[in-house]
């Protein structure tokens, strides 16, 4: 079983339901970053999400974008957010770390250096949001080195396809609940009938697949955590601690932690 499988299926026997954060490596600064990670880490997060930045991170809204061109100026190297990311999982080893990033930067780096690295460093996972299923191929170095890509899945993806999805997925599936890029919802209100259609959607997938379902993009309130307890096992929030960080520091990021964990 892979390791974030197995991470969270032994943390489910006692939470309803883990919470994953993120953060952009580089920003405001690195060593301000790495602050942001260890405040999360210490106020409970079962997962940590390090996001590399990128000048085009198509999938992210207005605040991570910003953050990964702010990070971009301070010059982070990907070698040594590995080697951070390593650091943190010695520091907290009963959470788990992962990296994100988009395709292009991991393509620079070079992918058999990269599942050397991260293989080297103990990472087992990682994500990569604008990959397609079809250039599965182009991960072998990764996988060949039992490093799973999480795959994404999207509300309009087929049956069939998430079926031929499964068999190249594995640690989790990440969902992500509607169209569009992270970042805040249309309202702030709990949509009784998105809801549902949520959690239609989750329950859909959890038919196709025995993997671990995580669901991101919107979730910034315990209202949106609570929702998903019985659908999901992980939800996923990043912007809502990056907005947090902006208006209140390190000590809002801690208390917007409390709060989701409290669902």
């Amino acid at each position: 079983m892979h390791p974030l499988t197995q991470y969270i299926r032994d943390k489910r026997k006692t939470q309803d339901i883990l919470l994953m954060t993120h953060v952009v490596y580089g920003y405001p600064s690195i060593e301000d970053s790495l602050s942001i990670m260890r405040s999360l880490l210490n106020q409970g997060a079962d997962i940590l999400e390090v996001q590399f930045p990128f000048s085009d991170p198509v999938a992210d809204g207005p605040t991570i974008t910003t953050a990964c061109h702010q990070a971009l100026e301070n010059k982070p190297r990907l070698e040594q957010l590995l080697a951070d990311i390593e650091m943190l999982s010695k520091e907290f080893p009963k959470q788990h770390i992962l990296l994100m990033s988009y395709l292009n930067p991991l393509l620079q780096f070079g992918l058999d250096n990269l599942a050397n690295t991260m293989k080297n460093r103990g990472i087992s996972s990682l994500i990569i949001p604008d990959i397609l299923q079809d250039s599965y191929p182009l991960l072998a170095p990764l996988t060949e080195q039992s490093i799973s890509p999480i795959w994404l899945v999207t509300p309009d993806m087929s049956d069939e396809r998430i079926k031929q999805l499964k068999q190249r997925a594995d640690g989790m599936l990440y969902c992500v609940s509607r169209k569009g890029v992270t970042g805040k919802q249309q309202t702030d209100s709990v949509d009784k009938s998105a809801t549902i259609q949520i959690g239609n959607y989750l329950n859909r997938v959890k038919g196709l697949t025995e993997l671990p379902l995580a669901m991101g993009f919107g979730i910034r309130t315990r209202e949106d955590v609570k929702a998903l307890i019985g659908h999901a096992e992980v939800a996923i929030a990043g912007s809502v601690f990056l907005d947090a960080y902006n208006a209140g520091g390190i000590k809002a990021v801690g208390e917007q932690v409390t709060s989701l964990k409290s669902a």
